[in-house]
């Protein structure tokens, strides 16, 4: 067992292997320490060593021999079985594990962990980092990052801006690892600040939705069909970011077509007669065939929202309980928009133009979902097209 309160290195590599296994499943870092016998704040040491929740980029192929089989092999000889008898149990080729059993030391030396270890070593590629060797590259995806963009929005639009220059292609991992695991820091470490969540290593995490009661919903099963395919433009999806103490928020709408995004001044409050009017505002700078439909949760803010309807011939329908993948597009987009706001910020201070010129920025970033276009292109286009 490893050392209760010593630091991480302090931990036998079997620790070490089981600790990063039990995190990876979902454990938090006190059940683990108590799997394994350690502290708490020694797995926490572990995974600023080594980047947080290593992220397996695809599977281990079925060929390879995984950790349960090598441990189901080392109990199997601590028990004095054959290497046959062992094959058998796992469905392996005897001669599969007669070789693993001669590399990892023999009968009498083999420990699934240190087996495990040394293929993990083998499986490596000794190549030097692309952002070590190529300064230019690295450039631009500093670059990227400063400008907020994601690893992945930093390799796609590397393939669009520089398509015949083989040198500028990185993975979307090497840029992970280059930020998260110490040794391998090709990049600043403070550029991880860049980064939507803003850690510095991986972890698992999870997320409880809140809800609201309304009465007069028009539900979201009501919604037109085109509305769901996005085959037509001008349906939104609304929401607030609330401030410190829930004492000052900003409004949030996303067209669902392009993920175009505006932002909205709450400076008046966020019951529902200020959202109203706050809305209503933003949603009639628009043109007419770019205003048809509006997507909220069951928060209170909408309260008036048939008024609003009246007032803008908008239709605001409402997500079922605890179904915040129905407003995915505004859920994305507000975890967007933490980078610039984070949790516990007081956002009464912020003046409309300087909304206005975060919403410009994020519609600025390239997006998967439209071809590693921006937003900002899509909507332009929609704009040009229906106009």
């Amino acid at each position: 067992m490893g050392q209760g309160t010593g630091p991480a290195y302090r931990l036998s590599n079997a620790d070490q292997l089981e600790l990063q296994q039990r995190v990876r499943a979902g454990e938090t870092h006190a059940a683990a320490a108590i799997a394994v016998g350690c502290s708490a704040k020694a797995v926490q040491r572990l995974l600023e060593k080594t980047g947080g929740v290593k992220s397996r980029t695809k599977p281990q192929s079925a060929l390879r021999l995984s950790l349960p089989e090598r441990e189901e092999i080392s109990r199997g000889l601590l028990a004095g079985d054959s290497c046959r008898v062992i094959a058998v149990r796992l469905g392996r080729s005897p001669s599969t594990v007669t070789r693993e059993v001669a590399a990892g030391g023999a009968r009498v030396q083999y420990r699934a962990w240190r087996a495990e270890a040394k293929a993990q070593r083998r499986a490596r590629r000794p190549k030097r980092s692309k952002l070590v060797a190529c300064p230019r590259l690295r450039a631009e995806v500093e670059r990227g990052l400063t400008r907020l963009w994601s690893p992945q929005q930093i390799v796609a639009r590397l393939v669009r801006d520089f398509p015949d220059d083989p040198e500028m292609r990185v993975s979307h991992e090497t840029i992970y690892q280059s930020l998260f695991v110490q040794g391998r820091g090709a990049l600043r470490r403070e550029l991880t600040r860049c980064l939507r969540s803003g850690r510095a290593q991986r972890r698992p995490h999870g997320r409880v939705p809140g809800t609201g009661q309304l009465k007069g919903m028009v539900l979201i099963s009501e919604r037109p069909a085109d509305v769901e395919d996005r085959a037509v433009p001008g349906h939104w999806e609304g929401d607030l970011i609330v401030g410190k103490q829930s004492r000052s928020a900003i409004g949030t709408l996303v067209e669902r077509q392009t993920r175009y995004v505006m932002l909205v001044n709450l400076q008046h409050g966020r019951l529902a007669g200020d959202v109203k009017d706050a809305l209503i505002t933003a949603i009639t700078r628009l043109p007419a065939h770019l205003r048809r439909s509006l997507t909220w949760d069951r928060g209170k803010e909408m309260g008036e929202h048939v008024p609003f309807t009246v007032a803008t011939g908008v239709q605001v329908y409402f997500c079922d309980p605890r179904s915040p993948w129905q407003r995915a597009t505004s859920e994305n987009s507000n975890g967007l928009l933490r980078q610039y706001f984070p949790k516990g910020t007081d956002l009464s201070g912020y003046t409309q133009a300087q909304l206005d010129a975060v919403a410009a920025e994020l519609n600025g970033r390239p997006r998967q979902t439209l071809d590693w276009q921006t937003p900002s292109e899509a909507f332009a286009r929609v704009v040009a097209m229906t106009a």
